[in-house]
């Protein structure tokens, strides 16, 4: 491929990841528009702020919190912040009981907790010829009801389904009140549940189906006809849509195995988030700027190409960590500050080997050739030894150490394909006349 080429392709690579890592064109339609370009990659918890929970599982008469049951609540838990929409969250369990959930830009700590820390059992109970007020709770054993006055009523709880047998629950209006604002959820159950749900409204018209909610009653409505196709409302007791919503996300995403609790919250801050991310970016730009005027210094022109292969490096890396919508942290900054030294100490060894072969009398195209082929060998083994590192930290890692993982592995292997392939055309390119005579790689 020739020289025109490599470089076109070259700078084809280069305006794609801008525009991966920068988004500075979007598309209206099919009308593109361009805006002011803004970095994409996601920030973690100690760079953007948000919330930190340390919750913890307690047993029931019935379960016991074991480390299985931890792991399953875990996998409800993620589910629910899965429909959150937070995007990176860490969650992992230390200890039997403990669960660690790290919620990156959260601004509402108290909607997260409601949403985790519920258990979301969901029951339809027939309850006969006995309506019961909202509000009112059964004990833990399920044979007392406690009204909203504080009476208390044996009645044994008769559970027809739970929130298990649902197949989808969406928030929205009562029919013909979007105006007025009644919110509601609409469920639909499993074929098989659906099933059971119209055998029972048929045999029980006029009598009470309650929904109850972690053995709070939601309400008690009357059963007036069959009910066929297994879909239902859950309405009543919403304060507003959200709150509709999060029960919502509850039933989609299943009920708890065992309750939990909040034992620990912190909130981090956006400013001493921003301080973090300022104060590291500027310790990046100090270590980025050194390293150029090293390079111009001690090779001139060959050095100013490798520093520009270097700022390519990092827009590489960037469209990367878009692309695969990984989470930067500010151990991910260090990492990236390191994969830099890496990608331009594979100059080094290149360029050093270039001199070593003009001085022997090659050349100019000769010890560019011999160069680079000679220091492969020695950048593959140093790189490959660091992803093999940077892989186990990601298997084995959890939180910032994932994300410090992620930008090591990609920063290293982005560096390699930069120092070999990017440099190399860029060199190849100023080694003709006349700039090839500024090509003495600083000798």
């Amino acid at each position: 491929m020739s020289r025109t080429w490599r470089l076109l392709i070259v700078l084809a690579l280069a305006l794609l990841a801008f525009q991966v890592a920068f988004a500075p064109l979007e598309l209206q339609g099919y009308r593109p528009r361009l805006r002011p370009p803004a970095l994409r990659v996601n920030l973690g918890l100690d760079l953007q702020g948000g919330s930190r929970l340390v919750l913890e599982a307690r047993d029931t008469p019935q379960v016991r919190a074991t480390p299985e049951v931890v792991d399953a609540a875990m996998r409800r838990i993620e589910a629910r912040i899965d429909q959150l929409g937070v995007v990176e969250p860490t969650i992992q369990r230390v200890g039997d009981r403990r669960i660690i959930v790290e919620l990156p830009g959260v601004g509402d700590p108290e909607r997260a907790i409601r949403l985790i820390g519920q258990t979301a059992l969901l029951e339809f109970v027939d309850t006969g010829d006995r309506s019961l007020p909202e509000g009112a709770r059964w004990n833990a054993a399920g044979t007392v009801v406690t009204l909203p006055d504080g009476r208390t009523l044996p009645l044994r709880k008769r559970v027809i389904l739970t929130g298990a047998d649902l197949a989808d629950a969406q928030a929205g209006f009562a029919e013909g009140q979007v105006a007025t604002g009644e919110p509601v959820v609409n469920f639909r159950f499993k074929s098989s549940a659906a099933r059971t749900f119209e055998e029972h409204t048929a045999r029980n018209i006029g009598r009470y189906l309650t929904i109850v909610l972690d053995n709070r009653v939601i309400s008690s409505p009357v059963i007036r006809d069959r009910i066929p196709g297994g879909q239902g409302q859950i309405s009543g007791g919403f304060a507003d849509i959200t709150e509709a919503r999060d029960l919502a996300v509850l039933l989609r995403a299943g009920a708890l195995p065992v309750p939990v609790e909040v034992v620990e919250r912190r909130t981090v801050g956006p400013t001493l988030g921003r301080d973090s991310l300022d104060l590291s970016l500027r310790a990046g730009a100090v270590a980025v700027v050194l390293v150029v005027t090293f390079m111009v210094v001690l090779y001139r022109l060959p050095g100013a190409l490798a520093d520009l292969a270097l700022l390519l490096y990092a827009l590489f890396l960037f469209a990367a960590l878009t692309a695969l919508n990984a989470t930067m942290t500010l151990p991910g900054i260090a990492a990236f500050v390191i994969s830099v030294g890496m990608a331009i100490d594979a100059n080094v060894l290149i360029f050093e080997r270039v001199k070593e072969e003009l001085r022997s009398g090659k050349t100019l195209r000769a010890a560019i050739q011999s160069g680079w082929s000679r220091a492969w060998s020695a950048i593959l083994d140093s790189n490959v030894t660091t992803l093999v590192g940077a892989a186990v930290l990601f298997a084995l890692g959890t939180g910032p150490i994932k994300g410090f993982a992620t930008t090591l592995f990609l920063g290293v292997l982005i560096s390699m394909v930069t120092a070999i392939l990017v440099t190399r055309v860029l060199v190849d390119t100023a080694a003709r006349p006349p700039l090839d005579r500024y090509l003495r790689f600083g000798l």
